[in-house]
């Protein structure tokens, strides 16, 4: 039975979708099944795991509207196990159109309904807002994984995604917080530090050990269409996540 992770902070630049790529590809080079579903129109998850998406690519957008199945959307990325759902400006439409739908929260959580059975874990790709696809996204999810970068302003507007997760859990749903992923450090900033300790007064101990650091080869990496341990396996940023990918597995899977 697959586990469901949304991806998201509704504050850009975090690092997200930097998170949901590698993050998901070095859970995948730990030898479980992973899905990655891109539900950003940006398709920044999507370009950068190597799928191009054209005009007749069946995308996200698709799977929603009903016009496309689970598995004509399916995409296959460089990573051995790790399946890819992608999405492109198409999904920018989907806002106003799951408006005027029925259920229109749960209209994700339908359509991937096939991948519980399919994969171990789910990461869900949102956009930096708290609209209906991140609503959709934190409906189907059993978790939710926030992103939070060491620097000023770092914890402006987590609390109106709190907000939001506890919306969602008076909705009757089991959406618990995964985790925290202190990303984008700079060691050599006092105020790297002092944002770190922070995170972790207020979130305590659902912030992971691990931190990302700045690394150029991350920037680069999605230029390529390949994760990070992919790209460039010795680098701080592929240490870093599989660090990460490890102690999520670990978190994830005690007592399962």
């Amino acid at each position: 039975m697959a586990h469901f992770i949304a991806i998201t902070n509704q504050k850009g630049g975090v690092g997200k979708t930097t998170t949901s790529v590698n993050l998901s590809a070095c859970v995948a080079a730990q030898g479980r099944r992973v899905l990655v579903v891109d539900a950003d129109p940006q398709g920044n998850a999507s370009s950068g795991l190597g799928v191009r998406v054209r005009d007749d690519t069946p995308t996200v957008y698709e799977l929603l509207a009903g016009s496309a199945s689970f598995d004509k959307a399916l995409q296959k990325t460089p990573v051995p196990g790790l399946m890819l759902l992608p999405s492109d400006i198409r999904l920018a439409g989907a806002e106003i159109e799951l408006a005027a739908m029925e259920r229109r929260t749960d209209v994700l959580r339908d359509a991937l309904a096939e991948a519980r059975e399919r994969f171990d874990y789910v990461f869900i790709d949102c956009p930096p807002s708290l609209g209906l696809l991140t609503l959709n996204a934190l409906c189907a999810a059993d978790g939710v994984l926030i992103p939070i970068q060491c620097e000023y302003y770092a914890l402006e507007g987590v609390s109106a995604l709190m907000g939001t997760v506890q919306k969602v859990q008076r909705m009757g749903r089991r959406l618990s917080i995964e985790g925290v992923a202190l990303t984008m450090l700079d060691a050599r900033t006092n105020l790297g530090v002092q944002v770190a300790r922070e995170v972790r007064r207020v979130f305590k101990g659902k912030v992971y050990q691990t931190v990302i650091p700045r690394n150029v080869r991350l920037g680069e990496a999605p230029s390529h269409g390949l994760p990070i341990h992919l790209y460039d396996a010795r680098s701080l940023g592929a240490q870093s996540y599989q660090a990460l990918a490890r102690e999520f597995l670990a978190r994830a899977e005690q007592g399962r």
